[in-house]
């Protein structure tokens, strides 16, 4: 039995009913035969846009001219009311300078700083779940409580009890219901004065958030005048200077930068976990495996212990395979290209696509099965070299790429050393991405006490 896969739409439909499938769910609105292509064309009265499929073209869009095809500026659209001018946002000089200030805070020797916070985050969602055993529940609101408690704790020193961190936790969650992926101005070009529609709620809520973290910075550019300011991410990030320029992020840009890190350290992480879980309960013999693994979390090794947890990474390696929180990235040709025999014109969107890439039947055995044990095989190892990027690759690879990977295997370890996750009957998840590759009605399992 192969994990939930959506189903793909007819091969051809009008563009009417292409951009309303497209906004009820990126992943049912595609063709089936993109799990085969090396390249597909889109032609709409409004754009032009190719998938890249075929991993030498992948590599040339985000490793070898990353300059020459920049992040679209349609992806902005939709995200914008929330997100500012983020680094996820951003391109040219502008991005350039925002890594130089943010990418030391997440250097390898940072990770062991901020294991023990992700750590007592995990044990903290563990102790919660205790309450609730044995009964069926959502994993997705799960997973989101516990990522959103590693994100307060390693960038503001606070646990998602901290009232503030408490109110940005539950204000996501409403923008993120609310949120669609594509804006109207994401489908059709549209001048800047044209008005995007953004939903009165989602703009509230947006402001909300903003305003909350706005708070937060403010104290912490405080407590960093006066010395008294925690080690933690943020402080880190707002003391670094640009190397070339001198120039640290004033609190507005600091704003911008901690919704980016909310977004993508928590949603995307919560995404990643929920569908991890559920996996487990489908295949319970690799379960008792990680479960049996995480053992070396009773031996108090500190950071050292994650190098004693494969399996539980090789597991998580697999889940973001088969369910990449992002599931496709689109660039932008600043110039005319000839990709595959076919003219590129200027202008035209180029879409990057983890999801398809992952399950590329011209790429990966068994592309549909979840087998962890895959990355210790020829096929596993070239494919992870050459068309796995849950993380994007290349200059504007995540850069919270290796925390997430210490964080995800070490939040599975410590809620399967502490329960045994069921399957509820009647209520395997259907995927569907938004913000992030979700669950349709949810992520229903029950945590058994071990």
């Amino acid at each position: 039995m192969n994990p939930p896969k959506p189903k793909a739409r007819p091969d051809k439909v009008s563009l009417w009913r292409y951009a309303r499938l497209f906004r009820q769910d990126i992943l049912s609105a595609q063709p089936a035969r993109l799990y085969r292509a090396w390249m597909a064309e889109f032609r709409t009265p409004f754009f032009r846009s190719f998938l890249l499929n075929q991993p030498s073209l992948v590599q040339t869009v985000l490793k070898e001219r990353p300059d020459d095809f920049p992040k679209s500026d349609r992806i902005r659209e939709g995200l914008r009311p929330l997100l500012g001018n983020s680094v996820f946002l951003t391109n040219g000089e502008v991005w350039k300078r925002q890594r130089r200030i943010i990418d030391p805070a997440f250097e390898g020797g940072r990770l062991k700083d901020t294991f023990p916070a992700m750590l007592a985050a995990a044990q903290a969602g563990a102790a919660r779940l205790e309450r609730r055993a044995g009964q069926a529940v959502e994993v997705e609101e799960i997973t989101s409580h516990i990522a959103a408690d590693v994100i307060f704790r390693t960038l503001f020193s606070i646990p998602i009890t901290h009232e503030v961190a408490a109110r940005v936790f539950t204000r996501f969650r409403e923008y993120q219901r609310e949120q669609p992926i594509l804006n109207l101005a994401a489908f059709v070009p549209l001048p800047d004065w044209f008005p995007r529609f953004h939903s009165r709620r989602t703009r509230r809520t947006a402001a909300e958030i903003r305003a909350l973290i706005a708070g937060l910075t403010a104290d912490r550019a405080q407590e960093i005048a006066a010395g008294t300011a925690p080690d933690d991410l943020a402080t880190k990030i707002m003391t670094t200077a640009d190397p070339l320029t001198g120039e640290r992020f004033d609190e507005a840009e600091m704003v911008d930068q901690v919704a980016i890190f909310f977004l993508a350290g928590h949603e995307t992480s919560a995404s990643a976990l929920a569908w991890t879980l559920y996996l487990m309960a489908l295949y319970p013999d690799w379960q008792d495996r990680v479960a049996e693994e995480a053992r070396a979390l009773d031996d108090d090794d500190g950071f050292g212990v994650m190098s004693r947890l494969r399996i539980s990474r090789d597991v998580f390696r697999e889940a973001l395979r088969l369910y990449p929180p992002v599931p496709m990235m689109v660039r932008a040709a600043t110039r005319p290209e000839r990709f595959r025999d076919r003219d590129v014109p200027k202008g035209a969107q180029l879409v990057i696509s983890p999801w398809h890439l992952h399950r590329h039947e011209r790429l990966w055995d068994n592309p549909d099965g979840f087998d962890p044990a895959r990355w210790q095989t020829e096929n596993g190892r070239k494919c992870q070299r050459e068309a796995y990027i849950p993380f994007s690759a290349g200059a504007r690879v995540c850069t919270g790429a290796g925390f997430a990977m210490v964080e995800g295997p070490l939040i599975l370890s410590t809620l399967l050393r502490r329960f045994r996750v069921e399957r509820v009957g009647g209520c395997d998840p259907v995927p569907v991405a938004h913000l992030t590759v979700r669950a349709k009605e949810g992520v229903w399992l029950r945590f058994v006490r071990r």
